[in-house]
């Protein structure tokens, strides 16, 4: 799994970079089909940023080994080819991955706000800063409440969004990226701000985050998940859309999402059972693409 990757090296101070929410399950051969990225990519990129090299078998059965150790390997850029394939090409059955060692501080700010598009904003005036922040993470309300039933990280109830902001590197930097991004905040009217101060409370203010998939479970029977890219800046107004089409269709729908480089998660909520509310689901996620796309973005 991804996660065991990280477990293997801890003891040497070590850790693998991508972490997908599914990290405990997802196995490292099947990120490479889809590249996936997590909470932690903004900074450290995506799994082909952070893998350099594979055992690849063919429907044919003939074996590959393509990359190694090195950084960089002659000739085309198979890696590139065979990472987010999708499993169309062979099965992965040997990794070779990229480990980093551990920052020397990590702390996460979770900062709540009365409106969701001043949290968007935040996170466009965070980036035009020049900060990139290890993680940045937003939720809207209904993920707010599910995770915190689900996890008790802690989470404000009485806000309309939430950023989760890790920073890390060498402590004195961190001290000071903290103040700016304190500032930054407050600048967009932020309502709230807590900051980890241990390693467990900056783990628990991201296990939330983490569980907001299943969470969002014990509010609906059903639900269906958006995965579209929109150039940051747009984040105020395709959170505006969201809220509107929601009017629309008469659905809730959960937003939870990769808010540093603009990846949105939007969970439409539904009951398969009611007759009808699963084309209302889908007609409601085509709208909110459609939506991606005309603000600048791209389906995932």
């Amino acid at each position: 799994t991804n996660l065991a990757i990280s477990q293997a090296v801890a003891h040497e101070g070590f850790y693998y970079a991508p972490d997908p929410s599914s990290q405990i399950a997802c196995s490292i051969g099947g990120n490479i089909a889809e590249n996936s990225g997590g909470v932690h990519s903004l900074k450290y990129g995506m799994t082909t940023n952070n893998v350099l090299g594979c055992e690849f078998v063919l429907i044919t059965g003939e074996i590959l080994r393509i990359g190694g150790k090195a950084p960089e390997t002659d000739g085309y850029d198979v890696m590139g080819i065979i990472t987010g394939s999708e499993g169309l090409l062979g099965v992965v059955t040997g990794v070779t991955v990229r480990i980093l060692k551990k920052p020397e501080t990590a702390r996460a700010l979770m900062v709540g706000f009365a409106e969701i598009e001043a949290a968007g904003q935040c996170v466009a005036d965070i980036i035009g800063a020049g900060i990139i922040p290890g993680g940045m993470e937003m939720m809207d309300k209904n993920a707010i409440h599910a995770a915190e039933a689900f996890v008790h990280a802690g989470y404000p109830l009485d806000v309309e969004a939430l950023l989760i902001i890790e920073l890390d590197g060498p402590k004195v930097e961190v001290d000071e990226l903290i103040a700016r991004v304190e500032k930054i905040a407050l600048g967009c009217g932020s309502t709230s701000c807590q900051i980890s101060n241990s390693e467990q409370e900056r783990l628990l203010f991201w296990a939330g985050r983490k569980a907001a998939f299943p969470a969002v479970g014990r509010m609906s029977p059903d639900y269906l998940c958006m995965d579209g890219t929109i150039p940051r800046g747009k984040l105020p107004a395709v959170l505006a859309r969201i809220r509107d089409l929601s009017e629309k269709y008469r659905l809730r729908v959960a937003n939870v999402f990769h808010a540093g480089d603009g990846n949105l998660h939007p969970l439409i909520l539904y009951d398969a059972n009611i007759p009808e509310e699963m084309d209302k689901a889908e007609a409601f996620g085509a709208d909110i693409l459609r939506a991606c796309v005309e603000m600048g973005g791209v389906l995932t």
